[in-house]
């Protein structure tokens, strides 16, 4: 199998041991799922469905980060408390996506689970020297990691611009640096706060995915990754903290899925273009809004339209159609879609190879390794 590596910038052997350890950044529940949501875990479970198929285990780990700036934000603007929001929309993203069939997560930890775990991580990084305490807050120290910028490859201003765009506060006067990032945060008068040895606060975003991937996977982890737009700040940081604190590297292989886009913007919470799942689902049977998802490359950034899920439907029904065939035909199809999922998980190369077959028949394994059932 060979995969393309974000850190490495290109397609290199993927060859983990009998046991894969995964860890995929899960959603922030203060909205519902969106397509851009979905495409990202469709990715992983059909990596996983191809592992499992190779003879591999998968332990996939997908976080539930329930306490953050957007939740909080969110929270406060509907005046619930925020667990209970977090406890809603989980439990509408779980809805999604069993109904789309996703292989159960390995573990589903919350971020607020680990408070005990980023303190003492917290705590390692302040000891080692790569932290300092300012204005009630402890902020990484960039400049004492000299890899800084190796999972992301990114200049400086790009980075600044980032941070900005992704709630990184490069104007927080309390940094030494403006890249440098917040590992525990003072929190404001209305937002939870856990007591801690430098002051009550909350933990930063990147520290939380770091103590939650050690504490369920270890300290090195086989592949990890998520939308593409977490690449810088999220995983960046992630990296410097978590190798600072190991001495290890953090992740043997960076997986990541580019943007749906609406309007040539991508599809987000913030912009509001955003095409949920749970409204796809009350029109589309589930399986076709996989097909929608796996006819598209998860590195190659794609537009929404109406045409869309139509074409993904008549896929469906023409797969559905298709008679039994001969087992000699199934097992070549099959082998046809293994190929083409090695080779940088080509899902719209299997689409069309299990479109080719299924005159003939025989398409019911090679369809289920994407995971579409045909019934």
């Amino acid at each position: 199998m060979h995969l393309y590596d974000t850190a490495r910038q290109e397609v290199v052997p993927f060859e983990p041991g009998p046991v894969v350890a995964m860890y995929t950044c899960g959603i922030t529940p203060y909205d519902a799922t969106h397509l851009g949501h979905a495409a990202t875990y469709v990715a992983y479970d059909v990596l996983q469905r191809r592992l499992r198929d190779r003879g591999h285990e998968t332990r996939c780990v997908r976080n539930i980060t329930d306490v953050d700036d957007d939740i909080l934000r969110k929270a406060r603007e509907i005046g619930v408390h925020y667990l209970d929001l977090a406890a809603a929309e989980t439990a509408r993203f779980d809805s999604d996506m069993e109904a789309l069939e996703m292989l159960p997560c390995w573990s589903e930890p919350r971020a607020t689970s680990a408070i005990a775990d980023i303190r003492k991580m917290i705590g390692l990084v302040l000891d080692q020297g790569h932290a300092y305490q300012s204005g009630g807050s402890v902020y990484f120290d960039i400049s004492t990691f000299d890899r800084f910028g190796q999972v992301s490859h990114l200049d400086r201003e790009s980075m600044l611009a980032l941070a900005a765009e992704h709630g990184g506060n490069p104007d927080d006067p309390n940094k030494r640096d403006p890249l440098d990032f917040v590992l525990w945060q003072k929190s404001a008068p209305d937002e939870p706060a856990w007591d801690s040895k430098w002051g009550p606060g909350r933990p930063g975003w990147h520290i939380e995915c770091s103590a939650l991937a050690m504490r369920e996977l270890g300290e090195t982890v086989d592949l990890h990754g998520g939308g593409s737009d977490l690449v810088y700040p999220h995983h960046e940081c992630e990296t410097a903290q978590s190798e600072v604190v190991t001495g290890k590297q953090f992740v043997r292989h960076w997986m990541h899925q580019a943007m749906v886009r609406m309007d040539g913007e991508k599809m987000s919470k913030s912009l509001g273009n955003l095409v949920f799942v749970s409204d796809l689902l009350k029109e589309y049977d589930p399986r076709a809004v996989r097909l929608a998802i796996v006819a598209h490359h998860y590195r190659d950034s794609w537009e929404w339209d109406d045409a869309v899920m139509p074409t993904a439907a008549e896929r469906l029904d023409a797969w559905q159609a298709a008679p039994n065939g001969a087992s000699s035909a199934a097992s070549s199809v099959l082998n046809r879609v293994r190929d083409c999922l090695d080779d940088d998980l080509d899902t719209p190369a299997a689409v069309a190879a299990i479109d080719d077959a299924a005159s003939t028949g025989g398409i019911a394994s090679a369809a289920a390794l994407l995971g579409v059932r045909l019934s």
